[in-house]
This record gives structure tokens, C-alpha cells and sequence, in this order.
């Protein structure tokens, strides 16, 4: 088949539409407190001036939520026409005051619940169809209000934030996620409003982009559909913020799913737009070579709604059940295995590397590696591969994503199970853009669960491109080489320095090699967003700070002056009891 982009309706966000016929709209997020008028004003024009389309601002309470129409007043007296988004948690009052002034409400499916289904897990049908039926009478006045005013909502659903009765239902899954958000888009059509955008986000990229998937299978087939935000939450600062967003947002871009997008990083905001425009860039230009070449499409990873790993025959330690490899042209950069014309090797290892032509002559008892490229892709049949070769899978060009699986659909096809490396070839000279376009192609095929090794190609040094190798398996959940963290962007409930307290949590903990360590800034998704951290920094209240270890609170309101020294004594504490 053909590719074609998932159809969404239009929705229209003050002058801003959303919607499979529109571009990607691109957002972003205040970090000041919205009680500052002034500071909130300036951040939103730099973010605007950055290339946003619209910028969402915290209003945790009636007095911010009122605020948002002064900032609104003074960004319009400044020339600056953008729609404006309220972030709402925990206040439904404060959604339908924002709801007058704003373009768009923010809100979590989680702050419509009773009280009292909050610690309940096991429903019956009726009871489970009478707290539908609460819900559903708890948001109808925001609705109302929306309507009245021609203002958006975007349903929110955090993996961190489900609601007990669905995690007592669906389990803590991609389906609770999606099911959850189906709940609500039928309470919306129900109610005829249709200026609805959903978003399903997770700081594990797997779980983010598997649930999504399912959404749009399910928003088809139960006819609700809605455009879709994308987005990782806390997806970190630096390198790994922007590897990881990249992964997350351009794997489900890629697949055609997406209507706007806002990567997290735990920076300015600002700095976060240079980023979405690079991945929609490079998402877009590969979506348009698919359409303007008329290429058959592998469309079968857009019904993959739980991770499965393509298991390979190991050879040489290579495939099968070990972690993926990381392969460069050079020793003493830190990879795995280095290629040559002639062979690929390690310390313990050397295997003949050979072309096709030799192939048919060599000793079929013997390991190798074979080179190949998209070409031989329909001529798999008559290589007559045996079971001791290595696959080096080579690829140029834009379509890397749709070559290499069609490449493993010819597998599936001929039962093979030879092990795989991919070999990208990039052209790009700016690393950063070489950053986000590898983190694309090679990160959606490791979320697809193929390929058993990388190595990247490019004009950028070597020792940069192992880093790059490493960081896109770990962003892709293959394989974890350093400490793991999960950091918000902040926003104005952060009541202290989160890129400061990032930063030196980082400076000493960066050699825990597999450690999951989440620096939040408050309690609304702290706690839970991080429930695949293995110990959590999470924002109480002005510069105090709440130590937790997986889900379990173990300090609470440390002073953030001490709160590093203590997370230090906890990890120590717990390495010794080898509990990791």
C-alpha cells in the first residue's frame, strides 16, 4: 500500500488549525509562575519568536486561571495574536474560568474522577457504568462553557496519572492508557463537541508510542476520532532530551500519526522549539519521498500495539537473546565491534566481512558477515543464507525506516532469522541535525523490535557517533549503557531550580551505568510519572524536596540545599544491598 497519513478531523484553536490537512503545529510550555504577568508575558514571546504556534501556562488555581487574561491582553497589545492553552490539574473550577479567556484547557481525565474511586479497584459493570455516568456530569459544565466560548480542550492521559479503576481493569498498559482516553472522547461526542484534541504520554518511549498506535486504532474503529498531540514527558535535558524526543515523537510522525507536538526538555522553553521543527522536518520530507515515489509502504508496524522483539539466531554472541551492538570503523571509541572492508571484530572475535559475489563460495560451516543493501531485499530467496551469517544491512538515503522493514517483512516471508546490524549512512554535517534524523530512523526500528546492532556513518567523528549509537538504544528502551534520567520541563508550580537541581544530580550520580533517576518539579506527575525511575527527586514546595525510592516516599520536604547529598546516601545504601 500506499502511505497515508491517519485523518483527523480539523479543530481550530483561535486562529490556528490542527487536523491531518494542516502542518504540524508546534508548542511549547511557560516555566514561570503565572502569578508573575511580566515573566509570563516575556517567555511567551520568546517562545513565540522561536516558531511556536501556540503556548500553554500553568493555572493551578481561580487566581491564575484569571491571570491568563491579562497575559492574553498585554501579548495582543504587543502584537502577539497566538492562541493561548491553559495547563489545568487538580482544579476543574479553575479549567472553566481559563476556558473564558484561552484558546485551548489542558486537562487530566484523572481531575473528573470521584473521591471515592480513587483508592477503589474492583468495579462491577454497573458500578463501573455508574462512575462513567459521574464523570460524564462532572466535565459537561467545562464542556459548556467551551462551547459558549469556541474554546478547545486537550484530554491528557499520563502513564503516571491513570485513574485506579482503569489500572484495576486494563492494568497499568498501553490499553488502560487508551481505554481511558476513549472513555472520555465518547463523553465528548456524546455531548456534540467536537473541539477536542487527545494526547497519551509516557517518559518510557516504548509505552508512549505502543499506546498511541492503539489509540488510533481504536479512535478508527470505534468511529471518535480526534487529532492527536505527541509528546515524551520529561524526557530530560540536553542530548538525551532531544534523542529521546526524537525517538518517541518522529517513530509515530513516521507511521503517519501526529497532528502537533511539544518536546519536553528541562531548559528554556524556547530551546525546545528548534527541536520539533527539526523533527518535523525530517519526518515530513521522508513522508513526502514515500507519497511522491508512489513506494509500496510497510504499514504493519502501525498494528503493533505491544513490544515483540524480532528473535534472531545469535552468532557470535551477536542476535538472539543479547543486547543490541554498537559497531564503529575504528578501535578505541568505546564501541562493541569494529568493521573493516575485510572483517568485523573485537577482542575475542574476528569474522570474515564478505560481498554477496563471495558468498556463494564460502565455507557455509564457517560465521560471517555478509554486506547488503536495499537492493538485494527481493533477491533474498536467492542468496540462500545459512544459518552462521551475520547480516550488515546498509542504508542511504532518506526511506531507512521503510527499507529496513521491508527487509524483515522479506525475512518473515523466507523464515530467516539471521542476526541484523544496521548500517546507516547520513550525509548531514551539522551533528545536531545528524542527532535528531538517526534518532528517528534507527530509534523507530529498535521500538519495532528489530535490528541486533547499529552502527552510524557520517561525515561527524567517530567517537560522536557511538555516543549517538548508544544514546538511541538507550532512548528506544534496547539497551541502557549510562544512568537513565527522567526530568520535567517545569512549569510555574516548580517552586525551585530543576535545570540547577538536574545538574547536580547528574554531576554526581552520571557513573551508576542502568540507573533510573527522575528529577521532577512538583506533585502533580512527580510521583507518578516516575514509576519506572528507580528513585525519584520531586518538588514539595518552595525549595523543599521529597526523596522517593520506585514508589515509596522515604524523605520528605529535605531542604533542596541538602536534598543531593541525601538521594547520594539512599542509592549508596541500596547499591550495597544489591537490590539493583
Amino acid at each position: 500500500m500506499q502511505f497515508q497519513k491517519f485523518p483527523t478531523p480539523e479543530v481550530q484553536i483561535g486562529n490556528v488549525s490542527i487536523g491531518s490537512n494542516f502542518p504540524i503545529a508546534l508548542q511549547s510550555m511557560t516555566n514561570t509562575d503565572t502569578n508573575d504577568i511580566d515573566a509570563s508575558v516575556e517567555q511567551c514571546i520568546r517562545i513565540f519568536d522561536a516558531g511556536a504556534d501556540y503556548v500553554r501556562l500553568t493555572a493551578q488555581g481561580i487566581k491564575e486561571a484569571e491571570n491568563l487574561r491579562i497575559i492574553k491582553e498585554q501579548l495582543r497589545a504587543r502584537g502577539y495574536n497566538q492562541p493561548l492553552v491553559a495547563d489545568i490539574h487538580f482544579n476543574p473550577q479553575a479549567a472553566i474560568v481559563a476556558a473564558r479567556y484561552v484558546e485551548k484547557v489542558r486537562i487530566n481525565p484523572g481531575n473528573y474522577c470521584t473521591i471515592a474511586s480513587m483508592a477503589k479497584i474492583e468495579y462491577t459493570d454497573e458500578e463501573y457504568a455508574q462512575e462513567l455516568q459521574k464523570i460524564k456530569e462532572n466535565i459537561l459544565p467545562l464542556l459548556e462553557v467551551c462551547k459558549a466560548h469556541n474554546t478547545a480542550i486537550r484530554i491528557g492521559v499520563n502513564h503516571g496519572s491513570l485513574s485506579q479503576r482503569i489500572v484495576g481493569k486494563y492494568g497499568d498498559t498501553p490499553l488502560g492508557m487508551a481505554m481511558s482516553m476513549m472513555e472520555f472522547l465518547h463523553i465528548c461526542k456524546e455531548a456534540n463537541f467536537s473541539n477536542v484534541v487527545c494526547s497519551i504520554k509516557a517518559s518510557n518511549t516504548r509505552i508512549m508510542v505502543y499506546a498511541t498506535r492503539l489509540l488510533a486504532y481504536l479512535m478508527r474503529e470505534q468511529d471518535c476520532v480526534f487529532p492527536i498531540h505527541l509528546g515524551v514527558t520529561e524526557a530530560g535535558a540536553g542530548e538525551a532530551g532531544r534523542i529521546k524526543s526524537a525517538v518517541g515523537i518522529g517513530a509515530l510522525l513516521l507511521d503517519g500519526i501526529g497532528d502537533t507536538i511539544r518536546v519536553s526538555l528541562t531548559e528554556a522553553p524556547e530551546r525546545e522549539i528548534p527541536v520539533c521543527k527539526a523533527i518535523v522536518a525530517h519526518t515530513n520530507a521522508v513522508t513526502k519521498a514515500l507519497v511522491e515515489k508512489a513506494m509500496d509502504y510497510v504499514d504493519d508496524y502501525q498494528q503493533l500495539f505491544s513490544y515483540e522483539k524480532y528473535i534472531s539466531k545469535p552468532v557470535a554472541g551477536i542476535g538472539g537473546d543479547a543486547l543490541p551492538v554498537v559497531v564503529a570503523r575504528y578501535d578505541g571509541c568505546g564501541a562493541d565491534w569494529v568493521l573493516t572492508e575485510k572483517s568485523l571484530y573485537n577482542k575475542k572475535t574476528k569474522l570474515p566481512c564478505i560481498s554477496v559475489g563471495r558468498y556463494a563460495r564460502f565455507d557455509k560451516e564457517k560465521p560471517c558477515v555478509l554486506r547488503l543493501n536495499a537492493y538485494f531485499i527481493d533477491m533474498l530467496d536467492e542468496i540462500e543464507l545459512h544459518p552462521n551469517t551475520i547480516i550488515l544491512f546498509e542504508y542511504s538515503g532518506l526511506l531507512a525506516c521503510n527499507g529496513v522493514r521491508k527487509f524483515y517483512a522479506r525475512m518473515i516471508e523466507l523464515d530467516l532469522y539471521n542476526p541484523v546490524i544496521l548500517l546507516l549512512n547520513c550525509q548531514q554535517r551539522d551533528f545536531e541535525e545528524l542527532q535528531i534524523r538517526a534518532a528517528i530512523d534507527c530509534g523507530t526500528l529498535f521500538l519495532d523490535g528489530l535490528c541486533d546492532g547499529l552502527m552510524l556513518s557520517a561525515p561527524a567523528g567517530t567517537s560522536k557517533l557511538v555516543e549517538l549509537s548508544f544514546a538511541i538504544l538507550q532512548a528506544s528502551r534496547s539497551r541502557f549503557s549510562k544512568t537513565e534520567y527522567i526530568s520535567c520541563p517545569s512549569c510555574g508550580r516548580t517552586l525551585f531550580d530543576i535545570e540547577k537541581a538536574l545538574a547536580d544530580v547528574k554531576a554526581k550520580t552520571a557513573h551508576f551505568q542502568g540507573l533510573k533517576i527522575a528529577v521532577m518539579g512538583c506533585v502533580v506527575n512527580g510521583p507518578g510519572e516516575m514509576a519506572d525511575a528507580d528513585f525519584g527527586y520531586v518538588g514539595a514546595g518552595r525549595g523543599r524536596v521529597n526523596l522517593y525510592r520506585k514508589q515509596t516516599l522515604v524523605h520528605k520536604n529535605v531542604d533542596e540545599r541538602e536534598a543531593v547529598r541525601v538521594l547520594l546516601g539512599m542509592i549508596g545504601e541500596n547499591m550495597t544491598k544489591s537490590i539493583f
